[in-house]
């Protein structure tokens, strides 16, 4: 057998275990020694029957003295009942649903039993020893427990696969890889940071012999994921620094008039990141830049002097957003921020191609883009599909996509020999550590600052009993003509998707404000479940004013710009982030009028109100999302679970000494070897774990 063997291959596995096993992401016999446990139950001192007490966790060793099942009629289960006895006393034992145990430990078996004690019930009488792991006791020779009598692990479950089935099949894998796999870490490395072996480390993560042992194991591997996800990032920086791209000078006439010809004026921050962007594209090696920005603070603007600067020096620009109604909404305000310079725009989505105000064939978009007569070219992914071939494209614009790679990228020129630069806009804030870390490889352009005279939205928390309150003033408002939105709360969903559950809430909230609070209005509603033309036929008449309020959920995309939107309520507040909720706050204020953003909760938590305080009180989503990663964690926060990082790898990420000590080793392991040849273990285990991992 092989680190690489399938798990179907494994003995005891079978074709069920192996569904059950990939539901876990699971693949392969390294999957199986990396799934790590979450938590662990200390069983490792044996109390004597006498001394257990009520509601106590406890680990017992005896003898079956009898054992039987019975079957409950009126619930439809097997209680299987038994009496354990030791030199102290005797206990009851009782297990539901596991009717195979009569047969397993018969009377006169020697069992230790780890579990907790349970008050009786009517049904039950007496004290009780409730569903408790167990493992016979061999009289012969020294005993190794793997279930009890030790610090046992807990693993991430699925339906039908248990911590105890996990256990069972782990633990002889560790018996036979655990020496022989080879350590990704140079020794130096190992010794420098004072870690344990690899192999120490597998056996006392999986099978601790102290709470104290595991803790040092996942520090090893915590090390060990961060220092993979920083040589991954670097070495993509690097392979990005050998790559050629079309130098693009600044021709700052034009830049200028287009700055003057502005019905506002540029915010310092604004200055500063074009200039940035500016000084990059005059060099010969691709831009690989981020923009970050909070939602209002200008980053379109900023992009637009990029693109503008790259069609004066005769090139093209591929402006791509992830939904069409995005799309739709910057190929606007584009051509309308370019109006009368002479700049050619093109919308390709999936439904539709046109230049300009005038609809055209795909097949004539697509000659006009590989003819090079196309300056910007806005639109989906359908931008990257085959079929679609550049003249000359020298900029790549990404909105909230962070990743672009090196080998997409050289598809989009590959008769030029060269790759386009990228900048990448996001209005998520994203903490410093994680910066370091995910997007090491993306250099930063911050927008830390505001257009001037731009209101502050107002935020109020409102408890239940002011609800009535505040349906009388979203009212008022759309008397007005203003219009609102409304954000039903997450649901956990799976892979990102919104869940059905989110899609009932948004049906029940609409059904609740149609029916009973606002019965004279017109509302809409919106969820991702809906086909993509259906969805954008909605934001369409809302941003006409076609409807007063728009109920939706958490996922669906609602950055479109609607200035007349002055409201947004969001219900079940406390289940938000509160990097998201900053951004929902931005999807209203857009326009000259007084907006507001009202949380509702129904939650009387400490935590929650003073979580929401600090959406009310921190000034920039910057400073929200520091304390978003300090509250919730990276995993929650940006969405690490869906990128195939390791979760100890997404824990550590909010340790900015542990994710600085990791880069600096990561660039001098890669300033010594840069295609870690010294390093073969390490190369491999770099490759291996590129594999997994899909940061976007």
């Amino acid at each position: 057998m092989k680190l690489s063997t399938p798990v179907e291959k494994i003995p005891r596995v079978g074709a069920q275990y192996t569904k059950k096993l990939k539901r876990l992401g699971i693949e392969n016999v390294r999957d199986l020694l990396f799934h790590f446990p979450h938590r662990y139950e200390d069983f490792s001192d044996l109390v004597p029957i006498a001394q257990v007490k009520i509601g106590e966790k406890v680990c017992i060793q005896g003898e079956i003295k009898n054992i039987e099942n019975t079957r409950t009629w009126r619930r439809r289960m097997t209680v299987t009942t038994a009496l354990v006895e030791d030199k102290s006393g005797a206990v009851k034992v009782i297990w539901f649903n596991q009717p195979y145990l009569e047969d397993t430990l018969k009377p006169g078996t020697t069992v230790c039993l780890a579990g907790k004690v349970a008050a009786g019930k009517k049904s039950y009488p007496g004290v009780y020893l409730s569903s408790p792991t167990y493992e016979k006791i061999s009289k012969k020779e020294s005993q190794d427990f793997t279930h009890t009598g030790r610090i046992i692990p807990i693993y991430p479950e699925t339906e039908g696969l248990s911590s105890r089935w996990l256990r069972y099949i782990i633990k002889p894998l560790l018996a036979s890889f655990a020496d022989v796999l080879p350590d990704p870490l140079p020794d130096r490395v190992v010794k420098e940071n004072n870690l344990i072996t690899l192999k120490e480390s597998l056996w006392q993560i999986h099978f601790p012999d102290s709470l104290k042992k595991a803790e040092r194991s996942r520090e090893r591997f915590s090390f060990q994921e961060l220092f993979l996800v920083q040589l991954y990032v670097l070495k993509e920086r690097m392979k990005l620094k050998k790559q050629k791209a079309v130098a693009v000078p600044i021709h700052l006439e034009t830049v200028k008039k287009f700055v003057a010809s502005l019905p506002f004026t540029l915010t310092d921050a604004q200055k500063k990141c074009s200039w940035q962007i500016l000084k990059d594209m005059e060099k010969p090696r691709p831009m690989n830049r981020m923009l970050e920005g909070d939602v209002g603070s200008g980053k379109t603007v900023v992009a637009v002097m990029a693109m503008l600067n790259t069609m004066k020096e005769g090139r093209q620009t591929a402006f791509m957003a992830p939904t069409e109604i995005l799309s739709k909404q910057h190929f606007a305000s584009l051509s309308e921020l370019l109006k009368g310079l002479g700049v050619s725009i093109g919308l390709l989505t999936g439904q539709e191609s046109r230049v300009g105000s005038r609809k055209i064939s795909r097949e004539k978009f697509l000659e006009k883009a590989r003819e090079g007569k196309l300056d910007i070219l806005v639109g989906t992914h359908a931008l990257i599909q085959k079929g679609v071939k550049f003249g000359n494209l020298s900029l790549v614009v990404l909105d909230e996509q962070h990743r672009f790679g090196v080998e997409q990228r050289a598809k989009l020129c590959q008769e030029q020999g060269s790759i386009p630069h990228l900048l990448s806009m996001t209005a998520t804030p994203i903490p410093r550590t994680l910066a370091l870390t995910l997007y090491g490889d993306l250099d930063l352009s911050l927008l830390d600052e505001m257009p001037k005279g731009r209101k502050k939205i107002i935020t109020k928390l409102i408890p239940p009993q002011k609800r009535k309150e505040v349906y009388d003033f979203v009212k008022e408002e759309i008397k007005k003509g203003r219009q609102a939105f409304v954000i039903c709360p997450r649901i956990e969903a799976d892979n990102g998707k919104e869940s059905w559950a989110e899609v009932k809430a948004v049906e029940e909230e609409y059904e609740k404000l149609s029916r009973k609070v606002f019965p004279g209005l017109s509302i809409a509603k919106l969820h991702g479940r809906m086909k993509p033309q259906e969805k954008e036929k909605i934001m369409e008449r809302f941003k006409n004013k076609k409807d007063d309020i728009l109920v939706s959920t958490s996922v669906v995309e609602v950055g479109i710009d609607v200035p007349n939107a002055t409201m947004m309520v969001i219900e079940g507040a406390e289940r938000f982030g509160l990097s998201q909720l900053h951004q929902f706050r931005g999807r209203v204020g857009r326009g000259k009028e007084q907006s507001f953003c009202f949380l509702f909760t129904d939650s009387a938590a400490k935590r929650t109100s003073q979580r929401l305080k600090a959406l009310m009180d921190s000034k920039t989503g910057f400073e929200l999302a520091e304390k978003d990663l300090e509250i919730r964690g990276p995993g929650e926060v940006f969405g690490t679970r869906q990128s195939g990082i390791p979760d100890l790898a997404t824990t550590s990420l909010s340790d900015i000494f542990l994710v600085e000590k990791t880069r600096n080793w990561a660039k001098e392991i890669l300033q010594e070897s840069p295609a870690l040849d010294s390093y073969p273990v390490l190369k491999s285990a770099v490759k291996e774990f590129t594999k997994k991992i899909h940061l976007e």
